[in-house]
Formats: C-alpha cells, structure tokens, sequence
C-alpha cells in the first residue's frame, strides 16, 4: 500500500466486483481490522472505511447499514432519533454521521446514505422483512450485500425475506405496540410486525454451508482476504431468486438445525 492516507481506498479497490453505482449493505464485525491496524502500530478509523465505499460507489450509488433495535419487541418507547443500533460499533458510529438517515421501521432500520436514501426513509412497511421493506428493495433493485469480518452465512438476515415472501411453516407474523417517537418528536403509540419464529415447532434457522458453492456457480458470491481479514460479496438479486426457487421446493440450501450453526463455525474458524 503505497500511502498511508489511501490505505482504505486500497482495501476496498480490492473487493473488485464492488462497482461504481451499486447498491450495498455492509454488515460487520471490524475487530480483525482492528487488530490488523494495530500489528502495524496504526489507529483503525471506521469512517475512513465507510468513506472508501462511498467513494468506491459514487454519487449514483446507495449504501445501507443495519441500524436493528429489537427493544419495541419488548414494548419499550422507541426514538427513530435516539434509539441507538443495537446491531456492532459500526453502525454505533454511523448513526453519528449526518451524511445517512435512517428508515423508518422501529426493529428492522437501517442507517441510508446515496442515491436512494429518500425512497428508502419513505417506506413505510410495517412488516420487517416484508413487502415494500429495505429487505424487498434488496432482491428487487439486485443490491449487494458486503460482509466484513463475518462469514455471511453467520449474519444474513436476508434470508428471512424470501421465508416470509413464500411462507413457511415455522413462522408467523406477528404484531408488537410500544411508542414511537418520529423525527418530529410526536410520540404515538404504533404497531409494527415481524415474521417470528413459532417456538413450538423447535427449528432453529442457519445457512447450509452447500449453500457457498450454489453462489459461487450463479457468480452470486465472491469471497477475498484483505488485511487477514475476509470480506465476503453477495448479489442479493440472484440469491433471492435462488432461495425463493428452494423454499417452493423445500431443498435444504437452508437448513434449521443446531448441527449446521456449529458446521458454519467451523468452517469460519479453519
């Protein structure tokens, strides 16, 4: 890496099929950069990294970061001011930033900055992963989720889109009250949904790790290591189209046992 004030640019130039223009949601766990920094007596700045993206994207592009608060679950006031992301350090810092504004669903937001952050901050969904969510804007506008640090299959939410789109025998909607605090300061009590998981029927949701080499055929993956740290590419436009077309056919490219979550730890491990 040639300066020391390109070194963000230079770790995302590496991700080569993040293009100019695209849509993308980061999901991260940026202590191995940390760590990395630190080997090389350097002070990781998050921000640096977010403005690599943004400037790796452009000014037509868009990019979300997940700002989830699952405390209204818990009929506690929400603020879609103050309600901090309960979602890594990350998205803590972000939500600082005056460049992003956030969605507007109380459990399931995200942090928007680009070209079509005022379409995203207008929905006005009241399911988490449903129709007219930022999770349909994903699988309908192709947009690509990057993950930092974390094996995608240990943190895609994603997922639950196309579970709820095509329905499941393990979840239900359900509703949940608490007061909102819009950006107004108006306080209201409002309901919102969330396709959860019906305890009596004993699943737990995972990834099939098959499911890795069934994106990498679609070229719908693409995995690097960049400051021994693994970033991982998913076009959630194909992967969408993959997972919906599995669940009509109850393949088990997703799987709902405790055996595959501690396969899938395995394998980031090794």
């Amino acid at each position: 890496m040639k300066k020391k004030e390109n070194k963000y640019d230079e770790i995302i130039e590496k991700i080569s099929e993040l293009k100019k223009d695209d849509i993308v949601c980061i999901t991260s766990d940026i202590i191995p950069l940390v760590l990395n920094f630190r080997k090389q007596k350097e002070i990781f700045d998050p921000n640096k990294l977010v403005d690599a993206i943004i400037k790796k994207i452009g000014p037509n592009g868009t990019l979300l970061i997940p700002s989830f608060n699952w405390d209204f679950c818990k009929g506690k006031k929400y603020s879609y001011l103050k309600s901090p992301p309960q979602t890594g350090s990350l998205p803590s810092l972000v939500f600082k930033r005056k460049d992003f504004k956030r969605t507007r669903h109380p459990i399931y937001s995200f942090l928007v900055w680009g070209k079509d952050k005022e379409f995203l901050c207008n929905l006005k969904n009241k399911s988490g992963w449903g129709h007219k969510s930022p999770f349909w804007y994903f699988h309908k506008f192709k947009a690509k989720q990057l993950f930092i640090g974390l094996d995608y299959k240990n943190g895609f939410t994603f997922m639950h889109y196309p579970e709820e789109k095509e329905g499941t025998d393990f979840r239900f909607l359900k509703s949940f009250s608490a007061p909102y605090v819009d950006e107004n300061s108006e306080e209201k009590i409002l309901n919102y949904q969330m396709n959860v998981k019906d305890l009596n029927k004993g699943v737990d949701c995972h990834v099939n790790p098959k499911l890795d080499n069934i994106l990498i055929q679609n070229k719908a993956y693409f995995c690097y290591k960049i400051c021994n740290t693994y970033f991982g590419l998913v076009d959630l436009g194909i992967t969408g189209d993959i997972l919906e077309k599995e669940l009509k056919l109850k393949r088990n490219f997703l799987i709902y046992t405790k055996e595959i979550a501690k396969l899938n730890k395995k394998i980031v491990k090794n």
